[in-house]
């Protein structure tokens, strides 16, 4: 069964290997986590009995949940310009739907983000062959990949921060990925409020991977509707054009005098209905900038996210070479979130911190591949104001 952005919108199920919830019970406890440990509370069963949990923490004028499935972050409260908190990242109230409809709302991706054409690619030598999900390619590590896997959690203090280590395996021939890959995620909130993301992976064979968040954001508020209006910024002056099935061509054109030039800050929706063949492609904006900064040690800025009602910002910083900005193109009203209101197009938006699309077979591109001996580490910072 495919499970794409597309079809998933339409109402495709994610139950692969019969994993369904059964029960329910999330969206209801409220636990405050106070100056210590995050707090644990049941989110529901899965249909094999695996009990999932939510995780409550807060720290600086952040509050988030995080759920054992797929890592997901199923809110992110943040004040705006007079102290008011709101939930500004989309979601489910209950696991029975995250289970069976959610086009990846606030979850960990892998083993690789992004497209992979054909669902193949060859590494040393040998041809890997993937699950495909979108059409003919591989999205987001295919039909069960880590969005929808239970994680350890593990909760911890350290001086002013608090934050979660999650962890998974996924054992070698997992969605058709080579190797044995030992994962660790941390979410962290800092005492000023920043959501800080550290990933690390290790394998026992050559393998790729690309690893990244997917929280639909908008900064009005869960159910605030269209993020049109919201002001984006982003530091690059080339994107990955795509074909027709959103694979990239291999080429790095230049944002300059297209609707991809958002390195001066600009309404999200001022360029997205224009008659250029890319915007076609992706119904809006789905693409990967090639950010101006590359692969750094430490994270820096590369993009800004501003909602003029609220005043609230989101500025996002990482070590990463790419970043792709999807604008919930396929959002068409038939999913309902946690606060009760139907999700329609452009009702939120992603800025997925990554290597590009189809590196494994894109001989130009950032190289993704991972091999034993060697520890995969990237770092992506989002901080909040108002």
């Amino acid at each position: 069964m495919e499970l794409s952005r597309r079809t998933v919108i339409a109402g495709a199920g994610a139950a692969a290997a019969g994993v369904a919830a059964t029960t329910a019970l999330g969206g209801t406890a409220h636990a405050s986590p106070g100056r210590g440990k995050p707090a644990r509370a049941l989110f529901g069963t899965l249909a094999d009995g695996t009990k999932v949990h939510s995780w409550s923490l807060s720290n600086g004028g952040t509050r988030m949940k995080v759920l054992s499935y797929g890592g997901i972050v199923q809110s992110l409260e943040i004040p705006d310009r007079h102290g008011r908190r709101t939930n500004v990242s989309l979601g489910f109230g209950t696991l029975g739907e995250y289970v069976d409809s959610s086009p990846y709302f606030g979850a960990l991706i892998g083993r690789y983000g992004n497209r992979i054409a054909a669902g193949r690619f060859t590494l040393d030598g040998t041809v890997h062959q993937l699950a495909v999900n979108d059409g003919e390619n591989s999205l987001h590590g295919g039909d069960r990949g880590f969005d929808k896997r239970v994680w350890d959690v593990e909760p911890f203090t350290r001086g002013s921060d608090v934050g979660l280590h999650l962890y998974y395996t996924s054992v070698d021939g997992e969605m058709g990925y080579p190797g044995t890959l030992r994962t660790k995620v941390t979410y962290t909130l800092t005492r000023d409020g920043d959501w800080r993301v550290d990933y690390e992976a290790t394998t026992d064979r050559a393998t790729v991977v690309n690893l990244t968040s997917h929280v639909y954001w908008n900064l009005a508020g869960e159910s605030g509707g269209s993020i049109y209006d919201h002001e984006l910024s982003i530091a690059a002056s080339r994107y990955t054009p795509v074909d027709s099935g959103l694979i990239p061509t291999g080429e790095r054109a230049r944002v300059a005098g297209t609707p991809f030039d958002f390195r001066r800050t600009k309404p999200v929706g001022r360029d997205i209905r224009a008659a250029h063949q890319q915007v076609l492609y992706g119904q809006g904006f789905d693409h990967n900038w090639a950010l101006d900064k590359g692969i750094t040690r430490r994270p820096e800025r590369v993009a800004v996210l501003r909602d003029p009602g609220s005043g609230r910002t989101l500025s996002i910083a990482t070590t990463e070479p790419g970043l792709q900005f999807y604008s919930g193109n396929f959002l068409d009203g038939t999913l309902v979130g946690s606060g009760d209101r139907v999700y329609r197009q452009g009702d939120g938006l992603c800025l997925e911190t990554q290597h590009f699309p189809d590196s494994p077979n894109q001989p130009s591109f950032p190289s993704t591949v991972l091999r034993p001996g060697e520890t995969y580490r990237t770092t992506t910072v989002h901080s909040f104001g108002a």
